[in-house]
């Protein structure tokens, strides 16, 4: 990254160095900024220039002010925004997104077993059916792919979002969860009180109302579901892919920004434990949580909660 003036303007000069799937990522953050790029008042920083052959972007310089207490009710707004950008007449243009496997299933139910837990008749089903409906949930939203606190930028004219490389199409209602699982692939994992939470997943709903004409269709409780289910989401993302990590956590926890591996764990389990059963579709899995989480407690009685707040 360099920022650099052109015609006496700043600019930010990007550049996808190699590295895995460098070339894929690229492609996927000049296609993201270009889609939303339709949306007004903006959500992401204008795209100046590009430069394929060597990876390179071209960026709107954009001024960050640190945000203020309720910056969640501004971040959820804007990100339904970034959501309502695109459509159904979109699709192929990235790749879908991709939630838990039946691999996870079973690494999430060998792991409630090892603290403990007793697994009633039905939950596998549960998690199974739970897996199908995430992978069918219908739309085609822009989905930025790791929507953390730092990847928005608090300006004058709004929250714009940076960094796409993980851009996908989906449902928003995957990346609105992240707001009560606790920002799940961020380095910055933090838990905002729960009023906050409310204004900003109204905020939410509201800005996709008015952007598409639609409510928001379902719940987040699905999507929390899942994001619980993958162990891959409690490491960055170099250290994803080939290694079951909550067969880890039984063993080792480990620090990574803000939190622990045990900590975010803890913290999904709280949250899949209180939503599971919202629609109607994971009472087992509910029960099952809570178990487990009082089960981590029990062995680990020094787990502290997330932080509330953003760093």
């Amino acid at each position: 990254m360099w920022r650099v003036e052109l015609s006496g303007a700043p600019a930010v000069v990007k550049q996808l160095v190699d590295g895995p799937e460098a070339a894929e990522r690229y492609a996927r953050e000049v296609t993201a900024l270009r889609l939303a790029s339709r949306v007004e008042p903006a959500v992401v920083p204008r795209l100046l220039g590009t430069d394929p052959a060597e990876r390179v972007l071209v960026l709107e310089h954009l001024d960050h002010r640190p945000p203020g207490e309720d910056w969640l009710v501004d971040y959820a707004s804007a990100l339904a925004r970034l959501h309502a950008a695109t459509g159904a007449g979109d699709a192929g243009a990235l790749p879908v997104w991709r939630g838990p496997t039946a691999g996870d299933v079973d690494s999430f139910l060998a792991f409630a077993g090892a603290v403990g837990a007793s697994v009633a008749p039905g939950v596998r089903g549960e998690l199974e059916a739970l897996v199908e409906r995430l992978r069918a949930l219908p739309g085609h939203a822009l989905l930025h792919g790791d929507p953390c606190p730092g990847n928005d930028m608090h300006t004058r004219g709004g929250v714009r979002f940076i960094d796409f490389e993980q851009a996908s199409l989906g449902s928003g209602l995957v990346e609105l969860a992240y707001l009560r699982i606790g920002f799940p692939t961020c380095w910055c994992s933090t838990a905002p009180p729960a009023a906050l939470l409310d204004a900003a997943e109204a905020a939410y709903r509201a800005a996709w109302r008015a952007a598409t004409g639609a409510q928001v269709g379902g719940g987040v409780a699905d999507a929390c579901a899942g994001w619980l289910l993958r162990g891959d989401a409690l490491v960055q993302r170099a250290e994803r892919g080939g290694v079951d990590h909550l067969a880890r956590v039984r063993e080792q926890d480990w620090t990574w920004g803000t939190a622990t591996a045990r900590q975010r764990l803890v913290h999904r389990l709280g949250v899949v434990a209180s939503t599971a059963d919202e629609d109607g579709g994971l009472p087992g899995l509910g029960r099952l949580a809570a178990q487990v989480r009082g089960g981590m407690l029990a062995r680990w009685p020094g787990l502290r909660p997330l932080p509330a707040r953003r760093p």
